[in-house]
């Protein structure tokens, strides 16, 4: 494969997986509340643990966004982007197994978007190109290349 369509695919996944964690972020980051209660109805922490990641996920997910989307820290950026995608997944298919019909709180916090195997599929795909993000690391249209061309 020649090296500008290795390129290409690899900004096109930083675009992709970049906006789904700045999009995910988004209403998170303004409605905090609204996410702790969709972290409790998974089940998977005690109540008095919830409110930290509540606080703490959607500004790390802000972050990683933008680093992936600015091309600053690509393979760090896309190492923590999919532990997140594995532990999302995990708490995807866990609810699911557990026959829970819960809002899923992975972007909207007011729409009623239920949890399903659809959006596990969609994890999984996001794993994938974070996986490759790490392996593969792009740097052609991005800050760090500018950075080193300055240099």
């Amino acid at each position: 494969m020649p090296a500008w369509v290795r390129e290409l695919l690899g900004l096109a996944a930083r675009v992709v997986v970049g906006m789904v964690f700045l999009v995910a972020a988004a209403d998170k980051v303004g409605n905090p509340e609204a996410f702790a209660r969709s972290i409790a109805n998974y089940r998977l922490l005690p109540l008095e643990l919830v409110n930290l990641p509540a606080l703490i996920l959607p500004w790390l997910e802000l972050l990683i966004g933008l680093m992936l989307l600015v091309g600053v820290r690509i393979r760090a950026a896309a190492a923590v982007a999919a532990v997140l995608l594995v532990v999302f997944t995990a708490a995807l298919v866990s609810a699911l197994a557990r026959g829970l019909d819960i809002h899923c709180g992975c972007f909207s916090q007011t729409a009623a978007e239920r949890i399903g195997w659809g959006r596990v599929v969609e994890d999984v795909g996001l794993l994938v190109l974070a996986v490759l993000l790490v392996v593969w690391t792009p740097s052609r249209w991005s800050v760090e290349q500018y950075l080193r061309r300055s240099a």
